[in-house]
């Protein structure tokens, strides 16, 4: 009787303070939530509502007029350039604010010309573009808008660090660079040969491959060309599937090679390769759940165990630290700037900063790209060397080979940003 008496007091109390709460802040997440890509999109969500999830535990967002929570609304793009437009459309009729977006720059590069015109159009329903992995680097430099901040290191800085790796590894000799046939894969081959000549004049590039991104469902030909090619180490920026049927074929083909990736670590890649991929495979992030350096219950620890506690399915277990950051300072920017006016948000969130126990970063307001350390990890067998966590329950996870701190990640921008008067 009397934990129904509680029971009922605490429904009441929660009514009554949902009744005074004001109007969600939404989000609008534009993403490929069907199709090829549908478990990159799937990861993106989860991420974002575990950090709107955080958020609002705390009570939400604070504005001059009581606290809002933070709400996620999704607008499936099938991961297409004409249906992000259309979603976009749907994103500005509801008068969402803010707009987030990061698998493919292709699709980014649309929605940065679409948010300028919408925005210079309609002052009265202006729209903030959020990129959480969009990372061609024209989106910071010659693309760079006011209206875009990338929470994302950008593929010249992804590269560099897996570049600082290869030019400590002697015997990495002949390279060859796989990757998806849009701008993103072409760039991510462009500036491995610009960092890797400029590092070590003695590496040869002796495959430069690219793939119809999305619809390869048989990589045997492309294994079969890496291995005539003689390589010992294979650069690639592939992700989602193309990544996990890559390393697939690589392993059923004995393809022994190391493996330098952007996205390695995720969507199945680890299961796919197994063993093959022990000290072979590496991956770069800006975080990764063994950062705690195996002292248990660390900061980074206890991160990781309460994305764990919200998604307990091995399928789930893919945590992007950007992502919760990006929320994190997002809500912070709401708050300083007293409005989720797009124009003033944007301009509290240049310059500003994020700091928790494991991670510094900042937006960096001369071309609104996020500045944060840099880990190059490599695959090993959970429970050796200190390992604590293996990803998606495969057995394998990844150990900190490089660490970067923020300011040997940042590089130089060409951005001329255009700021619109309020």
């Amino acid at each position: 009787m009397q934990s129904k008496k509680i029971f009922v007091a605490a429904l009441i109390w929660f009514s009554c303070n949902l009744a005074h709460a004001g109007d969600a802040i939404r989000i609008g997440m534009i993403e490929g939530m069907s199709g090829a890509f549908a478990n990159a999109g799937e990861a993106v969500a989860r991420n974002l509502q575990f950090a709107i999830a955080t958020v609002n535990a705390r009570g939400g967002v604070s504005l001059p007029d009581g606290r809002h929570p933070l709400a996620l609304e999704i607008f499936d793009n099938k991961q297409a350039v004409e249906e992000s437009l259309m979603e976009f459309k749907r994103l500005t009729d509801k008068r969402i604010a803010f707009m987030a977006q990061g698998n493919s720059s292709a699709i980014a590069s649309a929605l940065v010309e679409a948010v300028d015109k919408h925005n210079q159009r309609t002052p009265d329903n202006r729209v903030l573009f959020l990129n959480y992995s969009a990372v061609d680097p024209a989106l910071t430099n010659e693309k760079c808008s006011y209206w875009h901040f990338r929470f994302d290191a950008h593929a010249d800085m992804r590269m560099h660090a897996l570049t600082e790796v290869i030019k400590g590894d002697k015997r990495a000799k002949r390279i060859y660079l796989i990757g998806q046939d849009y701008s993103f894969g072409r760039l991510v081959a462009q500036t491995a040969r610009t960092q890797l000549a400029a590092k070590r004049h003695d590496i040869a590039i002796v495959g430069d491959e690219l793939h119809p991104i999305g619809k390869v469902k048989d990589f045997a030909p492309y294994i079969a060309k890496i291995k005539a090619s003689g390589a010992d180490t294979v650069i690639t920026g592939n992700w989602g599937n193309d990544l996990t049927l890559l390393v697939k074929a690589a392993k059923e083909f004995g393809l022994n090679v190391k493996f330098y990736t952007f996205y390695g670590n995720s969507l199945g890649a680890p299961a796919a390769i197994g063993d093959a991929g022990v000290d072979r495979v590496r991956a770069v992030a800006e975080w990764h759940p063994n950062a705690g350096a195996g002292v248990k219950e660390s900061p980074s620890d206890r991160f990781y165990q309460g994305f764990l506690q919200r998604y307990p399915q091995a399928r789930d277990d893919y945590v992007l630290l950007r992502m919760h950051v990006m929320i994190e300072m997002l809500a912070a920017a709401i708050e300083k700037a007293g409005t989720t006016d797009a124009h003033a948000v944007a301009k509290a969130l240049e310059g500003a900063s994020y700091h928790n126990a494991f991670h510094d970063a900042t937006m960096r307001a001369a071309d609104h790209q996020l500045i944060q350390p840099l880990y190059v990890s490599v695959m090993r067998k959970k429970a050796t060397d200190g390992l604590r966590f293996d990803n998606e329950g495969s057995g394998y996870g990844f150990k900190t080979e490089l660490y970067l701190p923020a300011a040997n990640t940042a590089l130089p921008t060409s951005c001329r940003m255009r700021r619109t008067p309020h």
